[in-house]
């Protein structure tokens, strides 16, 4: 099948904040990339959609919504792009949901899916890391209630494994990964530590469970240890290495289009 024509659907969470512009920073680099496809984006999140709606007066479309239109369009095939971290509930529930739709579709995966992945996701960050030398890195996630929560803990292992102890990786949910982190922090005696979001956007999460003023933001509880705390406030997402992850996801999903299916608009 000719796949130059194939529309690509870009599905991210979503995000409530201002945060909004690193899907403009993503957007503009996987135009460039996919010049012959007509890119569209779609939200997972209902709780987001209905946020901007109420307050923002903007109309974010679900996943099945973007591909009915591409339906209505005459699209036979899609690829559907999970803008996602790892293969955890969003995810799931993504897959679930684009089979209701009468459209054929290839389905990117998320971030971190290969053992390859994990290797170009550590070896990407670099430049984001000081010299280790007197700052601790913590990298904090979301967390998940799904089996992958386990693609944290990997992670956390790749990378020590490529830059040695002092790295380390935390969830906001499903692990109290902060009072580990901080005990390993005090255990190598540095004072410095350098908060990295590893998250896709700088969101909500980031502006209150990480750095907030809360007694129980991830700043705060590892100041009240004696360690002094810097953030990094941006997300992934504003990462070009890992928007070229991505868009190597996208041509995996279109290369798996069968070259038997009709290359013409459906009738």
């Amino acid at each position: 099948m000719d796949t130059s024509k194939t529309p690509i659907v870009l599905t991210a969470f979503g995000t409530t904040t201002r945060a909004m512009d690193t899907y403009n920073y993503m957007d503009k680099i996987i135009r460039e990339r996919f010049s012959n496809h007509k890119i569209e984006w779609a939200y997972s999140s209902r709780m987001v959609r209905d946020f901007s709606k109420k307050r923002e007066k903007i109309y974010l479309k679900s996943p099945q919504q973007v591909l009915s239109d591409l339906v209505a369009e005459g699209y036979p095939w899609a690829v559907v792009q999970s803008i996602h971290l790892v293969c955890g509930n969003e995810f799931d529930r993504l897959v679930e949901e684009i089979q209701h739709v009468p459209i054929r579709t290839s389905v990117g995966l998320p971030l971190l899916h290969s053992p390859k992945d994990y290797d170009r996701v550590a070896a990407g960050i670099v430049d984001l890391l000081p010299e280790l030398k007197e700052e601790c890195v913590i990298i904090v996630g979301h967390g998940t209630d799904h089996p992958m929560w386990a693609a944290y803990i990997a992670f956390e292992h790749k990378l020590q494994v490529r830059y040695g102890p002092d790295i380390h990786v935390g969830m906001i949910e499903n692990e109290d990964s902060c009072e580990r982190i901080v005990q390993a922090v005090r255990e190598s005696g540095k004072r410095k530590a350098l908060l990295i979001p590893f998250m896709l956007v700088a969101g909500v999460h980031f502006k209150e469970d990480l750095v907030g003023n809360g007694e129980d933001s991830w700043k705060n509880r590892i100041e009240r240890e004696g360690i002094e705390v810097r953030a990094i406030d941006k997300g992934l997402g504003f990462h070009r290495p890992i928007v070229e992850i991505f868009m190597d996801h996208i041509k995996d999903a279109l290369d798996a289009i069968p070259n038997t299916a009709s290359s013409s608009f459906a009738s």
